[in-house]
């Protein structure tokens, strides 16, 4: 049919579009065409053969993603769309079936960024653009899936981007399926890259980085498919390029890398130069690499061995190694005759001199053996010289066996750093080999690179059959069997039995074998026999095989000699002997490389050649790449294959340029166009029934649509397409053969063209009738006018006057009616353009006043803000100093009042009756103070005395002591001076202590110098004896604790029992009121009492003088043991000391705690007198001093100098009294706790401290506790002294009081009236204390706490609905008591218990509301910590009852820090959670969702857009855009049950819609089915829901507006024209928010839905990119997913006052104890 498009060959561009100019008919031999550049051509088709051109696929399918849903499969299709995405759309990668076809594009592009693999992880294969990590993705998913090995067989010719590839690919698995522990498997699996391109990697005529060795790494994986290990295979390395290079071409990297830094570091003694001074390295007249710096590369490798473990050491003699094969290659070799039979080699050849002394050999050995061999017979020995020839054959055999054997050991070094102890799971193999190659002259290297991807080829066929026969029966197709190339017959050419390889191996047995008959035998043995095989015409010397890519000639020159791999065994020898250890391990035999794991790839030639030789050595470089062949083949058939075909667009390394003979070539060799054949056989194209029922609705009529799509599509296809076998309908999808979807595609275009036509026929008709509407009623108008006038006229002849005058003013009329209505109309026109101008100004102008309003507003709002804030500052200025002028007056007045009567009134009220009972002790009172005063003065004589008998005794002791320990114990007596001197102005017992203490510690000190080394022999009994000693040390305290225990329970016995008698003492009070001069009586009675008192303090004081007296006497024991023992060595004595030293220690510690029980007693004593003599004073001032008032009513102020009644002061005295005595006991209850758990902590800490002791000898254990006895002395010496100092100032006061006390008494007495009466008063309640919002939690309810509210707390109890943050408050308040004690240790235990708990619940829970409700715990618990911190902020931000919740001791600042960063990992842990909720929903909801159905059924998907992740796993899960919406309500709905502030929450909502954006935005870019029109429409529909939904929560201030905007404008970029001019401007300055990367991609990426849109051209691209090339340099393609916004923490404080918290019970903290 004319206008048909088809293929047609071509010379130079293989293949060319033609339009068919006339319609073809079957009779037609010719056919008529139009090229695309306008020249019209006669294509004759073939007579015999009668194939028409092939058709050319619809321009809506070009640049499809995948080759085999092009609707036409073959060849030129092929090319066609693979030129077109190269080159128009610089894609590179391509779909083909199962194959990924990668084209090199010469230039670094930007696709290979961490974030491109985060884009491409967890995504199904069909649903994103081809991609080398698509291909690693979907091996990883089937890994998981199917728990079944993989294999990724990446091939292609040299130079076509393999080895890159695979780097790629080992790179997604190291950042994807990356290892959890500490090893860092994946970053040693990276390493061996670099270590394996320096050594195996060389520049080609095609490729600077080619691999000339194959490789199939294992990459292992454990039960969690993360990296655990990776193992290296290796195949065929070409050694002959040790030695020799081509033009144009380099030796292996590293011998250029080491020459370049020659002068760098340890490599000096390598003694290396310029590369092009080596023989091995300047044979290609190229020694320079574009671009390439060997220098850096060299520290890669360095780092690449050390990062694999592989020592500096083994590194150096590699290096070692390497250099000295250059020097190897520089050897000259001379010769004594003119035909250079005789060889010899210069022992004075610096090169020889180098390669010696690098490896360690015998240079005059070496000297000799690389210019003679050994010939053996069975009876004699011969030595014969060899040629100049030969010895450099010999030479360079040795040079290429020792890269070998080293390039061997490498990958044994590498393999055992990747090596994993544990069993692997699993493994994902990828196979770097090298691809189909044919050269002018083809050798034995490429004669086995052919047979592999025979080989390879093979097993490829037969998956892509299996998978389609697997495809069929899966659908319930019936499958026939497809014929398909099968190559197995030119396998067996190659190593059937008998075949190339058996022949090449038999004739390498023979000792006169040679290549001329070995090709000999070939011609007889398969020229006749097999296809595969040819004799080319003009050679014997030469064969053909006809493989599945071209047919290539092999010259046999070489094929023996490199399948035996020969070197003399004599040189192997000398290097066996060399003292490098590492040199004697590569060379030693072949049993140690079989133990390696390696198989040698030499055949030593014996001694002895008629004897047989090992099987070792019968293994030939054929045989073991067969084997090694087989057992690769074996591993791929047991794996899930998955294929990559690199492809060359050119030869000339040029970036994006296309020469289709050259893809044509590699299309045909790579297996590709065979895939497509395969595809073409069968039913390439395969739609779902959703699918075609959107796309092709349109050719179905109404009556044949039903309910069941399935039903419909059959109907339809009844109709449209006669011949069934065109098509077949399987379970899930519809097949249709080749060229079906283009005829369907054909009757959808005609279809819409016909709905079109007659559309347009509709509207035009309906345009010309109208037209002809208007007309008819213009004509009707016309006639009417005119029968008028000639009706007018008829009359105007009767009447011509009149007539006249009608005439001339209808005329006129109609003159002025349409001047009229042309000027109403035109009035119309200018008032409508006018109004609109008008209204646009007036609109914009109410624009502009509306912002104006609103900056108005925030302006005047934070000026008034300022005023407010300025004028608040100066009230709060002013109150202060008002505050403060009234403190200061107050401050006066009470210190006036605490001068007066009033006073003493205020703080002894109530205790009038007491008067009556101390009355009677004043004068006792001063009696003892002057006892005890004189006492005082006896004391003060006596410590003096005993300071300067100390000072003697230290005089004396220093001249006693060694000259080598004067400087210590002079510190020691500066110390102990010090201690007497505080003894002495205190004025207490102590100064006996602390001398007692000098001297023990200067005998101590003299013992142990003098009996160092009788210590050292008694170290076994003397540890046994402090073993001893610490138990019962151990035994005496618990003792002493339990006494302790028992007798403060006694006292507390006491105590009770006193209180019982006090209230019966009140009542008896009461009645002794009627008279006063009882009152005379019974203070005569206190005194009594009093004087008691003082005998028993006196009797305190006489036994506190006895012991010190005892102490003295200890004192001058203890000077007479250190006396003796100064004189006596032997054992004997010296244990007695040691054990009279630990005895008196033992006293005094038992004296100090009957010292501490005394001052315990003498102090509550004191108390009571204290309390007595206050009672005295308020009754001698208010009872008796100012009378007694009968009423019983509360008094003012003023009245407050009257007495109140006596009855009323007796009950209130009583109460008071009962209350402060409770409050008494209780205190002293709580006092002697505490002092029991001191000395349980100091009886651990002693525990702790012997236990240490016994670890050390036995000299320091001795040192060790008595330094440890001293200084517990010393403390309880000072504890002593400060009671002491207190009592003295008690007495002092006291004395006081009774003075004045007395004087006051006698002078009132006589004043006293007789006989008065005391009325009984009304009893005052007792108040209960407020809470004041602090919680005690003792420390062994501390985990109790953390469990009960942290640990085990629901944060879907209702006991939290009404307060979230309860949990935050309790662990403040707890904090806050922590503080309020002073306990600073038990405040930052609680806060570490808190941290770990809610660190703990993380780490086992990452629920979203988990991790929500204790992120708005952890920060109100940090604003409470800074709330309530006491600084200037905080107190402006509280309450006046907040502000008396301030700490007040601790300083928390650095709790803020930890608790701040606590915070910042529960929100970024909160945003992880987030992200994985969303993560799936994200595509499918913002990409998929067909929101707008009007849309989607129009503008359906085109043919080939399937998805092939959906048929392979079958998940069916689809997430909409209302899911995604669901979800962020969801999580606002938990923000906000549990109080985050709204702050934080815009921050969180921000994050979550920069998520949002970029895995749209990634994926948009990556795919090219959603960049259309339509789908411009639908995203941009989504996008406005999710601002509406922000709209309706009031988020839009939070900033996820502005993230939105990349996303906006992309969809606006596929809605814009673009096609002139003013379109790139408009699109350069519309997407600013877009890179210039990003712009570029989405136009490549445009893809019309329908042929009636147009493609963007290249021309607008480059139009776009010339006009953004001054922007941002930026080439940064994908959003960042990784990226996380700072967070901020606003302090914000809590109105909730700690006093008014309620605990719920169902908390179960009914431990804490409130205060």
């Amino acid at each position: 049919m004319r206008s048909t498009k088809v293929w047609i060959p071509d010379s130079q561009e293989v293949w060319k579009s033609a339009e068919l100019t006339k319609d073809f008919k079957e009779d037609d031999h010719i056919l008529y065409l139009k090229l695309q550049d306008g020249t019209n051509i006669e294509y004759r088709i073939n007579k015999k053969t009668e194939e028409l051109p092939y058709l050319r696929n619809p321009d809506i399918l070009m640049g499809e993603n995948d080759l085999t849903s092009l609707s036409y499969l073959h060849e030129p299709a092929v090319l066609h769309n693979l030129k077109v995405r190269f080159l128009e759309f610089n894609n590179i990668y391509t779909y083909c079936g199962i194959v990924l076809v990668a084209v090199n594009p010469y230039e670094q592009l930007p696709l290979y960024g961490d974030d491109v693999i985060y884009a491409y992880s967890g995504q199904n294969v069909g649903d994103m653009d081809p991609h080398i990590f698509a291909v690693a993705e979907e091996a990883y998913k089937q890994l998981a899936r199917e728990e079944k090995n993989q294999s990724i067989i990446v091939s292609g010719e040299s130079g076509a981007g393999k080895t890159l590839s695979a780097k790629y690919i080992m790179r997604y698995f190291a950042t994807v399926g990356g290892s959890t522990d500490e090893t860092n498997v994946e970053d040693k699996v990276l390493a061996s890259n670099p270590i394996m391109e320096a050594i195996g990697n060389a520049k080609t005529t095609r490729n600077d980085n080619s691999s000339r060795f194959g490789k199939y790494i294992e990459i292992r994986f454990d039960h969690r498919y993360h990296i655990m290990g990776a193992n290296m295979r290796t195949y065929l390395l070409e050694k002959s390029r040790v030695v020799f290079q081509a033009a144009q071409e380099r030796n292996y990297h590293i011998f250029y890398q080491l020459c370049a830094s020659a002068q760098m570091g340890e490599f000096p003694q390598l003694d290396l130069g310029s590369a092009e001074d080596y023989f091995y390295l300047n044979q290609g007249d190229n020694i320079y690499i574009y671009e390439r710096d060997d220098v850096a590369d060299l520290k890669r490798t360095q780092n690449a061995f050390s990062t694999l473990g592989i020592c500096e050491s083994h590194q150096v003699e590699i290096f070692q190694i390497i250099a000295s094969i250059l020097h190897l290659g520089n050897i000259n070799f001379q010769s004594n005759d003119r035909d250079g039979e005789n060889s010899f080699v210069n022992l004075k050849d610096k090169n020889l001199d180098q390669f010696c002394k690098l490896l360690g050999l015998e240079k005059k050995q070496l000297a000799h053996w690389l210019c003679h061999r050994k010939l053996v017979t069975l009876n004699e020995t011969y030595i014969k010289s060899m040629t100049l020839k030969q010895a450099t054959c010999s030479r360079d055999a040795l040079a290429k066996h020792t890269y070998g054997q080293l390039f061997s050991w490498i990958v044994n070094q590498v393999n055992k750093a990747l090596r994993s102890s544990s069993k692997p799971h699993a493994f994902i193999g990828v196979l770097d080999i090298y691809g189909f190659e044919t050269f002018e002259n083809n050798s034995f290297e490429q004669f086995c690179i052919n047979y592999a991807n025979e080989k390879l080829q093979q097993q490829f066929n037969w998956h892509v059959f299996k998978l389609e026969q697997e495809e069929y029966l899966a659908e319930g197709l019936p499958w026939t069997l497809i014929d398909y190339y099968d190559n197995q017959a030119c396998i067996d050419v190659i190593e059937a039995k008998l075949g190339v390889l058996d022949l090449l191996d038999e004739e390498c047995k023979i000792l006169n074998g040679t290549d001329e008959k070995w090709v000999q035998k070939l011609y007889d043995r398969h020229l006749h026999t097999s296809h595969h095989f040819q004799k080319p015409r003009m050679s014997n010397s030469a064969f053909i095989i006809l493989h599945f890519a071209a047919d290539v000639l092999y010259q046999c020159e070489g094929f023996l000699e490199k399948n035996r791999d020969t070197v003399y065994e004599e040189p192997i020898n000398i290097l066996k002997a060399s003292k490098s250890e590492l040199i004697s391990e590569l060379f030693h035999d072949g049993d140690t490389s079989a133990r390696r794991g390696q198989i040698s790839n030499i055949t030593l030639k014996s001694l002895k050649k008629a004897l047989p030789v090992t099987s070792e050595h019968r293994k030939t470089v054929g045989y073991q790449f067969r084997a090694s062949l087989n057992l690769l083949m074996e591993t791929l058939n047991s794996t899930s294959p998955h294929y990559v075909r690199c492809l060359k667009p050119n030869d000339t390394k040029e970036p994006f340029l296309f020469n289709p003979k050259r893809m044509v070539q590699q299309l045909r060799a790579c297996g590709v166009i065979e895939t497509i054949r395969l595809s073409a056989a069968g039913y390439p194209s395969r739609w779902s029934y959703v699918d075609f029922f959107s796309r092709y609705r349109v050719l179905m009529r109404e009556e044949s649509i039903c309910a069941d799509e399935k039903q419909t599509c059959k109907n339809m296809l009844e109709n449209l397409i006669k011949d069934e076998n065109k098509y077949q309908f399987g379970k899930t999808k519809i097949f249709f053969s080749a060229g079906q979807v283009a005829y369907l595609e054909k009757l959808r275009a005609s279809r819409l063209r016909a709905a079109c036509i007659m559309v347009q026929k509709m509207v035009r008709g309906w345009m010309q009738r109208k037209k002809y509407q208007q007309i008819c009623r213009a004509i009707i108008v016309i006639q009417k006018y005119t029968r008028r006038f000639l009706a007018k006229q008829l009359v105007d002849h009767l009447r011509l006057t009149k007539a006249a005058v009608i005439i001339q003013r209808q005329y006129r009329m109609l003159v002025v009616r349409r001047l009229y209505v042309h000027i109403r109309t035109a009035v119309i026109t200018i008032q409508a353009y006018a109004r609109g101008m008008i209204t646009r100004r007036t609109y914009h102008k109410m624009v502009r006043e509306q912002k104006a309003t609103v900056l108005q507003k925030y302006v005047r709002g934070w000026l008034s803000c300022l005023k407010y804030q300025r004028i608040r500052h100066a009230v709060i200025y002013l109150q202060c100093c008002f505050r403060r002028m009234m403190a200061y007056r107050q401050l006066k007045r009470l210190k006036v009042e605490a001068r007066s009567v009033e006073h003493y009134k205020k703080l002894n009220k109530g205790m009038e009756n007491k008067i009556l009972q101390l009355q009677c002790k004043v004068n006792d009172q001063s009696k003892n103070n002057k006892m005890l005063l004189e006492k005082m003065a006896a004391l003060t004589a006596s410590h003096r005395n005993e300071v300067e008998k100390l000072k003697n005794e230290i005089e004396h002791l220093r001249c006693r002591t060694e000259e080598t320990k004067i400087v210590n114990l002079q510190q020691q007596v500066t110390k102990l001076e010090e201690e007497l001197e505080t003894a002495h102005k205190n004025r207490r017992d102590a100064e006996v202590q602390a001398s007692q203490e000098l001297t023990v510690l200067k005998q101590r000190f003299a013992i142990l110098e003098k009996e160092k080394i009788e210590l050292s022999d008694e170290k076994e009994a003397f540890n046994k004896y402090l073993q001893e000693q610490s138990r019962i040390i151990e035994d005496q305290i618990s003792l002493k604790v339990a006494l302790k225990s028992q007798q403060l329970h006694a006292e507390f016995e006491e105590e009770r029992f006193h209180y019982q008698n006090l209230v019966k003492e009140f009542s008896r009070l009461e009645q002794r009121y009627e008279n006063l001069k009882d009152e005379l009586n019974f203070i005569k009675e206190n005194e009594m009492r009093d004087a008691d008192i003082g005998e028993m303090c006196g009797i305190k004081d006489q036994e506190l003088e006895l012991e010190n007296h005892k102490l003295k006497n200890e004192l001058d024991e203890l000077r007479k043991d250190h006396a003796d023992n100064s004189t006596a060595h032997d054992s004997k004595k010296q244990k007695e000391a040691d054990s009279s030293l630990l005895n008196q220690l033992k006293t005094a510690t038992e004296e100090i705690e009957i010292l501490k029980e005394e001052q315990i007693w003498l102090k509550s004593q004191l108390l009571r007198a204290e309390k007595e003599i206050n009672t005295m004073k308020n009754q001698a001032t208010m009872a008796d001093v100012f009378g007694l008032p009968k009423d019983g009513h509360k008094m003012s102020e003023e009245d407050l100098r009257c007495a109140y009644d006596a009855v009323r002061v007796a009950n209130r005295l009583l109460m008071d009294q009962l209350d402060e005595q409770q409050a008494r006991h209780l205190k002293e209850v709580t006092t002697f706790q505490d002092e029991v758990r001191d000395l349980q902590e100091k009886l651990n800490e002693q525990q702790r401290y012997f236990a240490q002791a016994l670890q050390l000898p036995p000299q320091e254990q001795m040192e060790v506790c008595l330094q440890q006895e001293i200084a517990q002395l010393k403390s309880e010496n000072l504890d002593l002294i400060e009671q002491l100092e207190k009592q003295d100032k008690t007495v002092n006061k006291l004395e006081k009081q009774l003075k004045s006390v007395k004087e006051s008494r006698v002078l009132q007495h006589a004043a006293e009236p007789k006989g008065t009466e005391v009325p009984n008063g009304p009893a005052i309640p007792w108040k209960h204390k407020d809470f004041q919002g602090m919680l005690e939690c003792r420390k062994e309810d501390e985990a109790l706490l953390i469990r009960n509210l942290i640990t085990d707390l629901k944060p879907q109890s209702d006991t939290l609905n009404t307060l979230p943050t309860l949990p935050a408050f309790i662990v403040f308040m707890c904090i806050r008591h922590a503080d309020y004690t002073n306990d600073e240790q038990r405040a930052h235990s609680l806060f570490t218990a808190v941290l770990n708990g809610i660190k703990k619940i993380l780490k086992r829970s990452s629920d979203f509301e988990m991790v929500a409700f204790w992120l708005s715990n952890t920060y109100r618990l940090l604003v409470c910590l800074r709330q309530y911190s006491g600084d200037e902020n905080s107190v402006e931000m509280n309450t006046p009852e907040q502000r008396k919740h301030v700490l007040r001791n601790f300083d928390l600042s650095q709790h803020c820090l930890i608790l701040s960063d606590l915070a910042v990992q529960l929100y970024h842990q909160l945003i992880k959670v987030a992200e994985a909720k969303l993560q799936e929903m994200i595509v499918p909801g913002m990409l998929e969702n067909d929101t707008i159905q009007c849309v989607s059924m129009v503008t359906a998907k085109p043919a080939g857009y399937r998805k092939k992740a959906e048929s392979l796993s079958g998940e069916n899960t689809k997430y909409t855009l209302n899911s995604i919406i669901h979800q962020l309500s969801l999580f606002h709905n938990i923000l906000s049950k549990y109080g985050l502030h709204p702050e934080i929450v815009k921050q969180v909502y921000r994050q979550i819609y920069y998520i949002i954006t970029a895995v749209t935005l990634n994926n948009f870019l990556l795919r090219k089915d959603v960049c259309s029109f339509s789908n411009g429409v639908q995203i941009r529909n989504n996008v406005t829901h999710l601002i509406e939904w922000l709209r309706g929560k009031n988020l839009l201030q939070s900033g996820a507006l502005e993230i939105l905007e990349p996303l906006i404008q992309a969809t606006q970029l596929l809605q814009l024209n673009k096609t002139t001019d003013e379109d790139a401007e408009t699109i350069c300055s519309m997407c600013t928010a877009l890179s210039k990367a990003q712009i570029v991609k989405i136009l490549t990426l445009y893809t019309p839905m329908n042929e009636f849109e147009e493609r963007v051209t290249i021309a607008f691209i480059k139009n776009i990119q010339d006009r953004l090339a001054g922007g941002s340099p930026s080439r940064r393609l994908l959003m960042e997913l990784k990226h996380v916004f700072a967070v901020n923490f606003p302090i914000i404080p809590s109105p909730v006052n700690l006093d008014k918290i309620k605990i719920p019970k169902n908390l179960k903290l009914n431990f804490l104890n409130r205060f």
